[in-house]
């Protein structure tokens, strides 16, 4: 085994691990070919995440033809990301996750069995001593390929806690640099995460001080984002995640929410991440292309209505000073700026404003008729665009020089 580039366990840095292309496409409706995984694979490594998990070798043939693919179009730029592959707890899977991964030094292997008493009675059909076996075994021979391994004690937040201390403890010995603890069925609150973790590392980090923690979260009761977010809170240093958050039932913590939440509120989590947040928003579009999935308009950091305004309360506000309703500027994202949408809860600053950018100055009698010219207008139809302001405008203006004459 050659030596292997590591990311660096930097405490005040938070490691973006991204699974778009193994969890996120694993999900159903989500499945990308080897060209769509290429062309992500390429964006991703543009927004400056620090471990691309391209996918699930032994899923089948196909699945270790595209991680190959993706990292050969990376695999010489020892500036970009370390690539991952999934695997069982077994030698075929890892012997799979290895020569996908083989074309570069910038390789890591994720190893998970399942800890939880549903799993292990369920579907492995094992004893506690039997997982934890397994578990060793699985990462000593991940070692004998990768410098780089991540135990996942899958289903990890329903494992009785003891257990699930013991399973890491033996993992790390065996020569996991880096543990997951996942919230594999989205099952977890914010408090209980932060807590678990805080227990984990107490009783792991003094035999094992340079071992990263991670967290992956699914969002089965909506709670990813802010499970994601406690974990760090209580320690941890890697954030799994997808772009749009997309993954297994009801999806992933969602990559762009959780990063903008550390740099909004930087005040109180006190990390930064590597990503270009200002490439976020076309990573989102190219994602959303890719699988043929729209992003929903109040999507959270991507959506197009998360800078767009339409109640003219919030648009006066807009105008005197955009702090007063937005946290975080548009640009930072990747927006051109924010959007004023015109409809019947615009106020009359919008439209005036508006109508003199397009060329039609409204003053007086005549701002107070195409005012409410428009508001008839937008209970009929909605969102009024350009084309109907100015027919507006242009049919009060008509009505008022008929009057005067």
């Amino acid at each position: 085994m050659t030596s292997e580039p590591r990311v660096p366990n930097d405490p005040n840095r938070v490691i973006v691990f991204d699974t778009t292309m193994r969890d996120g496409e694993q999900a159903p409706g989500f499945s990308m070919s080897p060209d769509d995984k290429v062309r992500m694979g390429r964006q991703l490594k543009a927004l400056g995440v620090d471990i691309m998990e391209a996918g699930f070798a032994a899923a089948s043939p196909g699945d270790e033809d595209c991680i190959r693919a993706v990292v050969g179009e990376m695999a010489e730029d020892e500036s970009g990301p370390v690539f991952c592959s999934l695997s069982r707890s077994n030698e075929a899977d890892i012997d799979a996750s290895y020569r996908a991964l083989r074309g570069t030094k910038r390789r890591r292997c994720h190893v998970f069995i399942g800890t939880s008493p549903i799993h292990r009675a369920a579907k492995l059909r094992m004893t506690p001593d039997q997982v934890l076996a397994q578990a060793v075994r699985s990462v000593e021979y991940a070692r004998t390929h990768f410098h780089d391994v991540e135990f996942s004690a899958e289903d990890a937040i329903r494992t009785e806690p003891e257990f699930l201390a013991e399973v890491l403890e033996a993992v790390s010995a065996a020569g996991a640099s880096t543990l997951n603890v996942p919230d594999t069925v989205g099952y977890a609150t914010p408090d209980e995460i932060g807590a678990l973790f805080r227990f984990l590392m107490a009783r792991i980090r003094p035999r094992f001080p340079h071992v990263v923690f991670s967290t992956h979260c699914h969002n089965d009761l909506g709670l990813a984002v802010a499970n994601s977010l406690a974990a760090i809170e209580g320690g941890v240093r890697q954030v799994e995640s997808t772009i749009n958050g997309i993954g297994e039932r009801a999806g992933n913590a969602a990559l762009e929410e959780v990063v903008m939440a550390l740099r909004t509120r930087a005040e109180r989590y006190g990390v930064t991440t590597g990503v270009d947040a200002t490439k976020l928003v076309e990573t989102s579009r190219l994602l959303s292309e890719i699988t043929h999935s729209p992003i929903v308009r109040n999507k959270a950091i991507v959506g197009i209505n998360a800078f767009a305004h339409e109640a003219g309360i919030h648009q006066h506000g807009m105008y005197a000073d955009a702090r007063t309703y937005e946290i975080m500027r548009p640009e930072d994202v990747g927006f051109a700026g924010s959007f004023f949408v015109l409809g019947k809860h615009s106020g009359r600053t919008a439209v005036q404003k508006r109508a003199e950018v397009l060329g039609y100055p409204l003053v007086g009698d005549h701002l107070t008729d195409a005012f409410a010219a428009f508001k008839t207008r937008a209970d009929e139809i909605g969102e009024i665009d350009d084309k109907e302001l100015i027919a507006i405008c242009t049919a009060t203006q008509r009505e008022a020089a008929h009057v005067a004459a």
